[in-house]
């Protein structure tokens, strides 16, 4: 029997091997997790044109070369923006899509998104370094919820992480995409967020949901975006998401 071919996309923090390990671990044998590292992270520091098209063609590069006409997709963050930009270009290449906490929705924000990311963009607007991560996290968490903080001593790949989201915040809002494409997708939309979360999640579930034909959101509780991803990909979770893979592709049963 052929296997569920899944592309994952990890976010603006963790890379895709440290992000989805346990989701790795727990899938085993059930399907074949492709792990995608993003674009923007690809050398020191982002090209001065570095844009979203390039991560959506370097998706397309990974599925050619994996021989996958049609694969599922799922996004973390960051890699949640890509996702949903890369599902509404090509939906004829996708079987699903699952989300954890998209950082952002492509398209014209509503008033809610654009007060909330107004917000955050002058929150960080002149910080750098440590103080710009403490401050990324601290922001998108509900109040009194106790974040650990960054290391001290950064390595490599981390010390890219202030200039890469910088790039992604300000690529987000460049992009150009009608969220009209999203009602025309007829592949099913698994949305999943933790309670501690700040409300903005919450509020990204409810425009997928008048968005897209077919959408199923589930929230996890003692979650928030920042918790190692072994609280995310629970049994629960992960559970979740291999049904999603099974229904939407039922010539694997």
């Amino acid at each position: 029997m052929k296997t569920p071919q899944v592309i994952c996309l990890p976010g603006s923090v963790a890379p895709a091997a440290q992000r989805y390990g346990p989701l790795l671990q727990a899938v085993g044998d059930s399907a074949e997790l492709h792990l995608k590292e993003l674009e923007v992270y690809r050398e020191a520091t982002p090209p001065s044109d570095y844009n979203i098209d390039e991560e959506l063609e370097a998706i397309d590069r990974l599925a050619d070369s994996k021989s996958l006409a049609r694969f599922h997709l799922v996004g973390y963050s960051g890699g949640g923006f890509i996702s949903l930009a890369y599902a509404a270009t090509r939906p004829e290449r996708i079987h699903s899509l699952g989300l954890f906490e998209p950082a952002r929705i492509p398209g014209q924000l509503t008033d809610e998104e654009r007060a909330f990311f107004a917000f955050l963009e002058s929150k960080l607007r002149s910080l750098d370094g440590p103080e710009f991560m403490k401050v990324f996290v601290s922001e998108q968490v509900k109040p009194g919820v106790q974040v650990q903080p960054p290391p001290t001593a950064a390595s490599p790949e981390m010390q890219k992480r202030p200039a890469g989201i910088a790039a992604l915040i300000r690529e987000f809002e460049a992009y150009r995409f009608d969220r009209q494409l999203f009602g025309a997708c007829r592949f099913p939309l698994f949305y999943a967020y933790g309670d501690l979360s700040h409300d903005e999640q919450a509020m990204k579930a409810g425009i997928l949901a008048r968005l897209f034909p077919d959408v199923h959101v589930r929230r996890f509780s003692g979650v928030h975006h920042f918790v190692p991803p072994e609280q995310i990909y629970t049994q629960a979770h992960v559970r979740a998401l291999t049904e999603l893979w099974s229904a939407a592709e039922p010539s694997l049963e």
